[in-house]
């Protein structure tokens, strides 16, 4: 294990959580470390958006969705449905976290309540990713041999 590895991981997981976990894997990393370090990073990432404000906000949705009304996206529809707890759960795993904590604070939700779903469901998806991807590698390397 090297220490550029679990950065990588960190700094994947920030942008996107599908993509960290295959590449922890692919180097070759412990998985209790590939699920801690893409925790990290998508955490670390929703905290710089919450605590960055509107200006951030708006520029993420402006580049994500051009001019589009936004009620006719899948997001607003879960807002619209399940709130912030849903958007939280969901969202790391659909959207991505900084993307949901981005739309989660341009529909008005309060930066705290959004921060501790958004890390819920981060941990969530982090653990069920790493072990469904650790498992598969262990199914492959067995299908293998």
């Amino acid at each position: 294990m090297s220490l550029e590895s679990v950065i990588a991981v960190f700094a994947t997981s920030a942008l996107e959580l599908w993509l960290a976990i295959p590449l922890g894997l692919a180097l070759g990393l412990n998985p209790v470390i590939i699920a801690l370090a893409s925790m990290a990073g998508s955490i670390f990432a929703v905290l710089v958006v919450a605590l960055t404000g509107a200006n951030l906000r708006n520029r993420i949705l402006r580049w994500r969705y051009k001019n589009e009304p936004t009620q006719h996206h899948r997001w607003y529809q879960i807002w619209n449905k399940y709130g912030v707890m849903g958007l939280g759960l969901i969202s790391p795993l659909i959207f991505g976290a900084p993307l949901g904590t981005a739309v989660g604070m341009a529909l008005g939700a309060k930066k705290e309540k959004l921060v501790i779903w958004m890390s819920l469901g981060i941990l969530i998806w982090s653990l069920g990713l790493t072990w469904a991807g650790f498992m598969g590698m262990l199914n492959l390397q067995s299908f293998i041999q």
